[in-house]
C-alpha cells in the first residue's frame, strides 16, 4: 500500500471557521440542465453498448452548450420568440460489428425525456431545437476500450478531490434548494419555476441566504401580484428554515435581490419557462455543481467535471464520485474523525484500480496510528471492488451534481 499516504491536518475544522461560503444551482439553471442532461445520455449511450457489443465503448458526452433562447416577457403570460438550443459535444462510438449505433438519436431522444419529466413549461419539440456534434473518439482513446475485458486503463492523467463531512452551512443550502424543487412545494406556489439559485455565506454563526428564483410570468397578473406571491413565498422559507436549520444563530434571507418596485416587468424576475435559459443566461457543463450537489467556495476543487464522462475508464468521473465516496466512509465509520480530504490521482494508460497515490488528509481524535490502519482498509476495499462502484456508475445509481 506504498500508493496511500495519510497524513494529520492541522488547522480549524471549516465547520468552526469565521467565514463560508457555499451555492447551489438547482434542476432548472442552465448549467445543472446540460450537466444531468449529458449525464443521462452516457447512461443511455451504455445501455445501448451494453446491447450491442456487451461491453462499454469508449464515449465522453461531457462537452455541451445550452443556448438562451429568446422570450417576451408579460404579465399574464408571455411568448417564446426563439427557442433555446441545446448542442451535444465531444466522443463516441458510432458502430459495433458494422452495427450503426444512433448516437444522435440517442442524445435527442434522452435530452427530450429528461426536459419532459424535470421542467413542467418546457416543451421540448416547441422550446428547444438541437444540435449533435459528438464526433467519433481518437484511434488511441478508443484502444483502451479493446486492451482489457476487466478493469480499465485511465483514459487521463488527471486528479481529484472530496470531503467530508458536510458543514451545517452546506447541509442547508442543499436542502433548502431541494425542498423549494419539491412537487409539493410547486403544488402550492405553482408560479415559481424550477431555476433557482440558493447562495449561502456563514460569518460565525450567522447565515445570509440569498435566493434566485425564475417566476411563470402566466401565473403573475401584474407588478402587485408579484410582490404578494413573492412575500407569501419568503414567509413559507422563513418558517420552513426556523423548522429545518438548527444550530445556526441569526439568519437572514432574501428573495429576487434585482427586483425594483414601480419598474413594471422590468424590475421583478420573470421568465416564460420557469429557467433563464428561455432568454436570458445560457448553460454549459462543468460550471454548474460538484458531485455532492454544492459549490463550497472553502474547499479544495478539481478541474474536472463529471457529467457525461464515460464511467468505466474515465477518472474524471470515477475519482471525483469516489473520493467522495470514500470520505464519508471514513467519516462516518471511524467515528474520530472531524475532517477528512481524500485526493486520487491517475495516470494515462495505469489500470483505475492502481492510482498513481491516494493521499488522504484528516482532522481526528484519537492514536493517529490506528485510525491510519483502518483508513487504509477502507481505501484497499473500495480500490479492489472498483468495479462494483463501476457498476453503480453505469447504472445511474451515484448522483453527479
Amino acid at each position: 500500500m506504498e500508493n496511500i499516504v495519510i497524513t494529520p491536518l492541522k488547522g480549524i475544522p471549516l465547520e468552526e471557521q469565521e467565514i463560508e461560503i457555499v451555492e447551489r444551482k438547482g434542476l432548472g439553471h442552465p448549467d445543472t440542465i446540460c450537466d444531468l442532461i449529458m449525464d443521462e445520455v452516457s447512461m443511455n449511450l451504455c445501455k445501448e453498448y451494453l446491447e450491442r457489443a456487451g461491453a462499454i465503448l469508449h464515449h465522453n458526452i461531457d462537452k455541451s452548450l445550452l443556448v438562451a433562447g429568446e422570450v417576451e416577457v408579460r404579465f399574464g403570460g408571455g411568448v417564446v420568440k426563439k427557442p433555446m438550443k441545446l448542442i451535444f459535444g465531444d466522443r463516441a462510438t458510432f458502430e459495433v460489428d458494422k452495427i450503426k449505433i444512433p448516437v444522435a438519436e440517442i442524445a435527442i431522444q434522452t435530452a427530450k425525456d429528461w426536459l419532459k419529466r424535470n421542467l413542467r413549461f418546457v416543451s421540448p419539440d416547441e422550446h428547444v431545437t438541437y444540435q449533435v456534434e459528438i464526433q467519433p473518439g481518437s484511434q488511441a482513446l478508443t484502444d483502451i476500450f479493446k486492451r482489457s475485458k476487466g478493469i480499465l486503463g485511465a483514459n487521463d492523467t488527471s486528479a481529484a478531490v472530496g470531503w467530508a463531512p458536510l458543514t451545517r452551512t452546506e447541509k442547508i443550502v442543499l436542502s433548502l434548494e431541494k425542498y423549494l424543487n419539491s412537487k409539493e412545494f410547486k403544488r402550492r406556489f405553482p408560479e415559481t419555476g424550477e431555476d433557482i439559485k440558493v447562495m449561502g455565506f456563514r460569518k460565525g454563526r450567522d447565515l445570509d441566504l440569498i435566493i434566485s428564483m425564475a417566476f411563470v410570468d402566466r401565473f403573475i397578473t401584474d407588478e402587485k401580484c408579484y410582490f404578494e406571491r413573492k412575500e407569501d413565498i419568503l414567509e413559507d422559507i422563513r418558517r420552513f428554515a426556523e423548522k429545518n436549520f438548527e444550530g445556526v444563530g441569526k439568519i437572514s434571507i432574501e428573495l429576487n435581490a434585482l427586483d425594483v418596485p414601480g419598474r413594471g416587468v422590468d424590475g421583478v424576475y420573470l421568465t416564460v419557462l420557469g429557467t433563464s435559459a428561455d432568454g436570458a443566461d445560457s448553460g454549459q457543463v462543468g460550471r454548474g455543481n460538484r458531485v455532492n450537489g454544492l459549490i463550497s467556495l472553502n474547499r479544495p476543487q478539481c478541474s474536472e467535471a463529471a457529467a457525461g464522462k464515460n464511467p468505466v475508464s474515465h477518472v474524471g468521473k470515477i475519482y471525483n464520485l469516489l473520493t467522495h465516496k470514500i470520505a464519508n466512509r471514513i467519516y462516518e465509520e471511524i467515528g474520530l474523525v472531524k475532517e477528512v480530504y481524500v485526493w486520487m490521482l491517475s495516470k494515462i494508460g495505469r489500470p483505475i484500480n492502481q492510482p498513481v497515490i491516494t493521499a488522504v488528509q484528516l482532522m481526528a481524535d484519537g492514536e493517529f496510528d490506528k485510525i491510519e490502519m483502518r483508513v487504509k482498509d477502507i481505501i484497499q476495499y473500495e480500490l479492489e471492488n472498483m468495479e462494483e462502484f463501476i457498476t453503480d456508475l453505469i447504472y445511474g445509481k451515484v448522483s453527479i451534481c
